[in-house]
């Protein structure tokens, strides 16, 4: 239906941070003073038409809303229009991105407030939320492809903006290189949509794929993935995440919590229509699911980076929300309430690592940490409601989302299902351990300071968004999934939930997940909490830990399969260019210019050379026609 009232000026969701990204960046120094103050603006009026436009929304009948604006494309036939699609999954993620973006631009005044380049920072988040709002909002492919990307570059500009430091300047490049690996996967998508369907809008491609042959129905849905897998950080372009740590903290928390990585799990939810003709395409994201969230498990128990343990948490949960929304219609709302519960805590444990880190003179080494609680009360209180919620302590966010997804996965009733839903309940227990050690290490125990650190609480400007995340990881998770039900507000978008046979008893499933929790909590507490944690990593380690240490080789299997085959080929390539190509093409040129000036040589410019040639011409004629008239 077309869009009115409020709804028709939804644009402004876009137009307002991307005006004060532009603001920002043009206006130079003179907006050093109130810079921050204009970008944190921007994204807070968009909060509240987004509210206001999602509370509109509510009262329409038909939950769907299209704001054309112009023409984008008008070439042979293909016929782009630019618009927008405001429709309940939509305004659900422009809610987090604005809210939790929000809060982030609030606490980044407190965190850059010492930053030279803190009017610049502030015009990356502008630039960075605008593009992940196009991304949700656009109505077509290439709308979606447009934000895709930009989000990609305000991801590189903010994880290298401190680009100063070689390993921040490293990991922008990484992040950059490996996300346009799954860029390739989502451009060939939209192309073959395209070739097959004869448009990229929403409504022409879902409308319509089901006339496509199976084969090419699994081609888009595998693509897509491609593109999903690069934006989320999945397996097995999972390892630029833990990496683009180097950025600010508040960068940390924008990319790992609510915006970037989650663009992947939106991608597939939006594209159901496509994934449901396609089970071969399904049963892909979910062991793509399965085998991420159990790679950043392992690997989050042996870091001591507490952000980069934080990093890998966050490949491990995304790992359940792709393994949800795999499960088709049995588990695109269970992922997507897990990923909206986890924009909360998630967030809510950056910016507590972020004030840790401001505490302790930005260190990130846990092992230098230890007693904290006494010095930073708030942070410990926030910091450890969302540290429950993420390991799925009774009754707060994540005991409602995420042992949602692993009923859903029992449900199958399969062999498959229960293998997947295996694997989940392994990963909650290593998720009880490792942010058990991350507790234990960071604010127990004796303190294990450097010399000349004095810890101490952060200002309220960033410890009051802390306390607000903080509540959204004690009641998110009961809100979606008991009080107002996430499914029934997704039910134009995906239908109405069905009534399941469950395979296991939700009672017993909670049991043995609270048992597996409190299991992996105890084995911390006996690794960690009994023990006392040596300020220097251990250098004789088992197997295991050492392949943990290092994320289990991905980058070392990313580097021997990928990069140095590639570096093989260009080089090969470029020895063909230069003795193969350009060798022809110099040595004919050489051969022409050599006979050129042989024959130039001949040329001497005296009338008797010239004169005896033409007498020696006139002679050997003459010889010859007296030879045939002699014959």
């Amino acid at each position: 239906m077309p869009a009115e009232g409020l709804l028709a000026w939804s644009w402004l969701l876009i137009a307002l941070p991307l005006a004060g990204a532009a603001i920002l960046l043009l206006g130079g120094r003179r907006t050093d003073r109130w810079g921050h103050l204009l970008g944190t603006g921007t994204v807070v009026a968009a909060f509240v038409i987004g509210l206001l436009g999602t509370i509109q929304l509510a009262g329409l009948d038909k939950k769907s809303v299209g704001v054309d604006l112009f023409t984008f494309i008008n070439v042979g036939s293909l016929d782009v229009r630019a618009g927008l699609l405001f429709d309940p999954l939509s305004a659900a993620f422009v809610l987090l991105i604005t809210g939790v973006g929000a809060l982030i631009h609030i606490y980044s005044i407190g965190y850059m407030a010492h930053d030279p380049g803190r009017r610049r920072f502030f015009a990356y988040l502008n630039l960075f939320v605008a593009a992940m709002l196009l991304l949700v909002l656009g109505n077509s492919f290439v709308a979606l492809y447009v934000g895709w990307e930009g989000v990609g570059l305000a991801s590189y500009l903010l994880i290298a903006f401190w680009y100063t430091r070689p390993a921040a300047a490293t990991a922008a490049k990484k992040a950059f290189i490996m996300n346009r690996v799954g860029d390739v996967g989502l451009a060939l998508a939209i192309f073959l949509m395209f070739s097959q369907l004869g448009t990229t809008s929403y409504a022409g491609v879902f409308g319509s794929i089901g006339t496509l042959a199976g084969g090419t129905i699994t081609a888009i849905g595998l693509l897509l993935l491609l593109g999903a897998c690069g934006k989320s950080g999945q397996f097995p372009l999972q390892a630029w995440l833990p990496d683009a740590m180097e950025g600010p903290t508040p960068v940390s928390a924008l990319i790992h919590a609510a915006t970037m990585v989650t663009a992947g799990v939106y991608l597939i939810a939006r594209c159901a229509p496509i994934y449901d003709h396609t089970p071969t395409a399904r049963t892909v994201v979910m062991l793509i699911g399965a085998i991420t969230l159990l790679i950043g498990a392992i690997a989050g128990c042996a870091y001591d980076d507490i952000k980069k343990v934080l990093a890998y948490s966050t490949v491990s949960q995304i790992g359940y929300m792709f393994l949800a929304v795999g499960l088709g219609p049995a588990g695109y709302v269970a992922g997507l309430a897990h990923l909206y519960a986890h924009g909360f805590f998630k967030a809510g444990l950056f910016l507590g690592a972020g004030s840790v880190m401001h505490a302790m003179n930005d260190s990130v080494d846990m092992r230098r940490f230890g007693g904290l609680w006494k010095k930073l009360p708030i942070t410990f209180v926030t910091f450890s409601l969302g540290y429950l919620a993420l390991i799925g302590f009774p009754f707060l966010s994540g005991y409602w989302t995420k042992d949602a997804i692993i009923e859903a996965a029992f449900d199958r009733g399969d062999t498959l299902g229960y293998v997947l839903g295996g694997v989940a309940v392994f990963a909650a227990g290593l998720t009880a351990f490792y942010m058990t050690r991350l507790m234990l290490m960071t604010f127990f125990g004796p303190p294990r300071w450097e010399e000349g650190v004095h810890p101490h609480e952060a200002p309220p400007v960033m410890t009051a968004p802390m306390i607000v995340l903080a509540v959204g990881s004690v009641g998110a998770g009961f809100a979606l999934v008991r009080a107002f039900p996430l499914g029934t507000w997704l039910a134009p978008v995906f239908g109405e939930p069905k009534e399941t046979t469950h395979v296991l008893a939700p009672l017993t499933l909670t049991l043995v997940l609270v048992a597996v929790m409190l299991l992996g909590v105890g084995l911390a507490w006996l690794f960690v909490g009994r023990r006392e944690v040596p300020v220097i990593a251990p250098a004789r380690v088992s197997p295991v830990v050492r392949a943990a240490r290092n994320a289990l080789y991905a980058d070392t299997v990313n580097e021997s399969l990928f990069m140095r085959p590639g570096q093989w080929l260009t080089r090969a390539l470029v020895f063909f260019d230069n003795r193969g190509v350009d060798g022809a093409v110099n040595g004919m040129a050489a051969t022409l210019g050599g006979s050129s000036a042989r024959l130039g040589r001949a040329q001497t410019g005296f009338v008797r050379t010239y004169a005896l040639g033409m007498l020696g011409g006139a002679v050997l004629v003459a010889g010859a026609l007296l030879a045939v008239t002699a014959g």
